[in-house]
């Protein structure tokens, strides 16, 4: 499939997801913040690899398992916003993205000389 498109199909993707995440699942735990700040479709549109910041909660692998048990749900929240632009709706696969541990990991070892 063309990488323009699937390039489409992610950010459309990411958007509601990012949208879901804070409008509509915010009110069930209001102390936790989820972001979506990756999404990477295959490129037969038949999967979604949805990458998740967490904050406000220090097991955050329990969060994302969480959340990868209400996939179905949040792929229904997810079908009735974009079901105009696309005809299938990927499945969707939860990780949980660290780049932001890593990155204050790096500051943390920099600033401290070791």
């Amino acid at each position: 499939m063309d990488n323009k498109r699937l390039d489409k199909v992610n950010k459309l993707i990411l958007k509601e997801l990012g949208d879901i995440f804070q409008k509509e699942l915010k009110p069930a735990v209001p102390s936790l913040m989820i972001t979506v700040t990756h999404v990477k479709v295959t490129s037969d549109l038949g999967y979604a690899n949805v990458y998740l910041s967490i904050f406000g909660v220090d097991d955050k692998k329990k969060v994302v398992e969480e959340v990868g048990t209400n996939a179905r749900a949040i792929r229904g929240l997810l079908g009735n916003r974009i079901r105009h632009q696309m005809r299938v709706i990927p499945e969707l696969r939860f990780f949980e993205d660290d780049s932001l541990d890593y990155i204050e990991n790096i500051d943390n070892l920099l600033h401290s000389g070791k």
